[in-house]
């Protein structure tokens, strides 16, 4: 009955996939198809359902509402002008300035939008006529635009790691978020160091020196944006406020700084800003909800039980299963977007890591990680496809400057998997949180 159960539920998902059904309903058909096996029609349906609403009632999800109206707000604020201004101020003198400049401005404006494809849109938008101007290679450019888009993903607030929280059965929010930073940092560098190395081998040139008093202005210009992150986490560490009320207090800051202080929000733009926040929410909400049948049926079917005995049987190496997985969720974040992948891999994987005594906050910033490399490679990698549009460039002629930066990528994937204090160093500082 469980090979049946496993063969129905991922045969069916990966045949709807293929015929292109969009995934919220790919999941909750293929659910009902699984849970079929065992009970009726009427039955099935009424499991089903009542899964995906008992997946939504959970109070931590108001956050996604909320942080989702709060990048768009920021996204139309004019951040992304003042902030590339900074990055270029900071990173001026290095080899490859303007792609030092990219990826900085990647990962601040990610982190305060929570998208890696706005943050690609607007950072690529902006940055790619100025590094054509300046001589540098499009495809580079792109490369360099697209491998430093998701950083923001890790660096909280970050939508997928409140996904991960809720599907891993509660793990600390807060923790979560400060377990980001370090990764993402480390991702962010491990880029820039290879575009300096590229940089320096093509000789392009580097930007005029700033004066100091260039960059007081463009720090203060900025200061308003990165003060969002820091009213966020620091509330949250300081035990003010909770994840789910940093993200109401987020939408008030963005609504005053982009209508009140930057005057770059008008107020009848802001109905157009709601529904498109709704629309995402909604959708990221459906895939949530049918999510939560899946988890169901494959408990049910102890389908995470038999995958980690056939794991466990391949190796008892803590090393070997780990770097399987870590295979294997590189594969999945080839064809599936982020908040499905967490949602589908997690009651998956997590269990496994949990035996090998591998933190669950830990193992949420891996899979993070993983699947943040994963939607920047093809087929079906939505920062790739967004990244060669605004750079003017085919995705073919892409690939082969972002072997370097995959490679940087992964690198530092394994750093951040096997050294667990680069995750958990910051929640053990300022939370005092106790690994398993």
């Amino acid at each position: 009955m469980e090979w049946t159960s496993i063969l129905a539920l991922f045969g069916s998902f990966i045949l709807m996939l293929v015929l292109s059904v969009p995934i919220s309903f790919a999941i909750a058909i293929s659910t009902l198809i699984t849970i079929m096996i065992s009970l009726p029609l009427d039955s099935a349906l009424t499991v089903v359902t009542q899964k995906m609403a008992s997946g939504l009632d959970n109070f931590a999800l108001l956050a996604i509402p909320f942080f989702i109206l709060a990048g768009n707000i920021m996204n139309r604020g004019g951040i992304a002008i003042r902030l590339i201004a900074l990055a270029k101020a900071l990173g001026a003198r290095l080899p490859g300035s303007l792609f030092h400049s990219n990826v900085l401005a990647n990962m601040l404006f990610g982190s305060i939008s929570g998208s890696a494809v706005a943050s690609a849109a607007a950072m690529g938008g902006i940055m790619s006529p100025l590094q054509k101007k300046e001589g540098y290679d499009p495809e580079i450019s792109a490369a360099v635009n697209i491998a430093s888009c998701p950083t923001g993903l890790l660096i909280p607030p970050s939508n997928t790691l409140i996904v991960y929280s809720l599907v891993s059965g509660g793990t600390s929010i807060s923790a979560l978020f400060l377990a980001g930073y370090l990764p993402g940092i480390l991702m962010g560098l491990g880029i820039m160091l290879v575009a300096g190395f590229i940089a320096k081998k093509k000789k392009y040139p580097l930007e005029p020196t700033p004066s100091c008093k260039d960059v007081m202005l463009k720090t203060i210009d900025a200061l308003p944006s990165l003060l969002l992150i820091f009213i966020v986490i620091g509330g949250i560490i300081a035990g003010i406020f909770t994840a789910t009320e940093a993200s109401a207090i987020a939408v008030i800051y963005t609504l005053v700084l982009a209508v009140g202080f930057y005057k770059e929000v008008k107020i009848k733009e802001l109905p157009t800003i709601i529904l498109e926040s709704s629309i995402t929410t909604a959708i990221v909400l459906l895939l949530i909800g049918a999510s939560s049948g899946m988890s169901w049926a494959m408990a049910n079917a102890d389908i995470p039980y038999l995958i980690q005995d056939a794991l466990l049987a391949v190796s008892a190496n803590p090393i070997v299963i780990m770097l399987f997985i870590t295979v294997l969720l590189l594969m999945v974040g080839t064809f599936m977007d982020m908040t499905p992948a967490v949602l589908i891999f997690t009651p998956i994987f997590l269990p496994i890591a949990m035996e090998l005594g591998i933190d669950p906050v830990h193992f949420g910033i891996i899979m993070t990680f993983n699947l943040c490399i994963g939607i920047c490679t093809p087929p079906v990698g939505s920062a790739l496809f967004i990244g060669c549009s605004v750079g003017h460039v085919s995705i073919d002629r892409v690939l082969k400057p972002m072997l370097p930066f995959f490679v940087a990528l992964i690198l530092t994937l394994l750093m951040v998997t096997f050294i667990p204090d680069i995750s958990l160093l910051l929640p053990k500082l300022f939370l005092n949180y106790s690994p398993m």
